[in-house]
């Protein structure tokens, strides 16, 4: 079995990548559990890859085309585009700058799902269980108020034509700096992000081991 999660986010050691890492946690001890004999679970970080969004080439529209329902951009994506859609499951996950996913996994959607479009019918792309995490440092009040979901919306009802209907965990008011002090920071308050980084993110980090192994169970 292949299960991939991909990371959209810049830092290695914060927030998104430590709730991909529950993920895989939920995923790695369902297979377990379940006594799976060969599995791989394969984080992919987005910012380690050298690769530009769509090109609007269409060949991959191309009735009889050599490429036909496959992006043909010979770089980081070429090889690793295709082992997603045949795999088992996937996770994305993203922090939200300026009101949205960060344009590296905002361009590797595009290159993933433009290629299994068809305009006006079902995709090419084989359904499998999915999800996407998304980490803001806005209070889930003022999320509501100016993103009003459709942030969400657009790139989850994406994922369902391409994949089925997505898991999907929200995780707000996360802590940003190790030392507030040492930056212009006017909106957020330290001891309030403290108090939530202490007694909200593990929750978060709970849900993210349960989406992991939604997500596993989806699968067996």
């Amino acid at each position: 079995m292949e299960f991939y999660l991909i990371n959209g986010g810049p830092r290695k050691k914060y927030n998104t990548t430590k709730l991909l890492n529950r993920v895989q946690d939920g995923i790695n001890d369902t297979l377990t559990k379940n006594n799976a004999e060969e599995f791989n679970i394969n984080t992919i970080r987005l910012y380690d890859l050298d690769y530009k969004g769509c090109k609007s080439c269409f060949h991959c529209k191309k009735i009889g085309g050599k490429y036909y329902g496959e992006c043909p951009i010979k770089d980081d994506l070429r090889e690793l585009l295709p082992k997603i859609h045949e795999s088992d499951a996937v996770v994305f996950a993203s922090p939200i700058y300026f009101g949205g996913i960060t344009g590296e996994l905002k361009s590797f959607l595009e290159r993933l799902m433009f290629s299994k479009l068809v305009y006006g019918k079902e995709s090419l792309a084989c359904k499998k269980p999915n999800g996407i995490i998304y980490s803001m440092n806005v209070k889930k009040e003022l999320s509501d108020e100016i993103y009003k979901d459709n942030v969400f919306k657009t790139t989850e009802d994406y994922l369902s034509y391409t994949f089925g209907q997505p898991y999907s965990l929200k995780v707000y008011d996360t802590y940003q700096f190790k030392d507030y002090s040492l930056y212009e920071n006017y909106l957020f308050d330290e001891k309030e992000k403290e108090k939530t980084l202490k007694e909200q993110f593990p929750k978060d980090l709970d849900s993210a081991y349960n989406l992991g192994v939604k997500i596993t169970n989806d699968t067996l």
